[in-house]
């Protein structure tokens, strides 16, 4: 029961520090017109990497662990496959900005300036994302009453 509710906690502790974290990131990507703004774009993509490890660690653990209601509850949920997909096209969105993001990194590890042309597209993505985190948590909240299962399965 504790191990239950530490997850459940951590798993909802994540969305809140994700959508912090990737607010922070767009904003900061927003502002990215020299090198020396990357600092803040990096520290927010950081946190968005590391509550979303919690998310997706958390979550495993509480459809698939044996902590909650099981594969089967969550595998015939619609509105399980609905969070899924949002957390598909998030982390396909996610591809580009890391992959820009690593560039950057490496570019100013080796001492040469990044190429932040992109810095905007990069944050027309997290804004997308951050739509789609919230609509994980509608989704999730539909969840947890039911919503979209059989009368009775519950």
């Amino acid at each position: 029961m504790l191990v239950r509710w530490l997850l459940a906690f951590l798993h909802l502790l994540a969305y809140g520090f994700a959508l912090a974290s990737i607010l922070r990131r767009t904003w900061s990507l927003r502002r990215a017109s020299v090198p020396a703004a990357l600092r803040s774009v990096f520290r927010a993509d950081s946190r968005w990497g590391i509550a979303g490890l919690v998310l997706i660690v958390t979550g495993l653990m509480r459809a698939f662990g044996g902590y909650e209601k099981g594969p089967d509850y969550y595998l015939h949920e619609p509105l399980f496959h609905v969070k899924m997909t949002l957390l598909v096209l998030i982390l396909i969105l996610e591809v580009p900005t890391m992959l820009g993001l690593m560039r950057w990194r490496a570019s100013i590890r080796s001492g040469t300036a990044p190429n932040l042309k992109k810095a905007r597209s990069y944050a027309h993505f997290n804004v997308i994302q951050t739509v789609l985190l919230v609509l994980m948590v509608f989704a999730a909240t539909g969840m947890a009453r039911g919503i979209g299962l059989p009368a009775g399965v519950v």
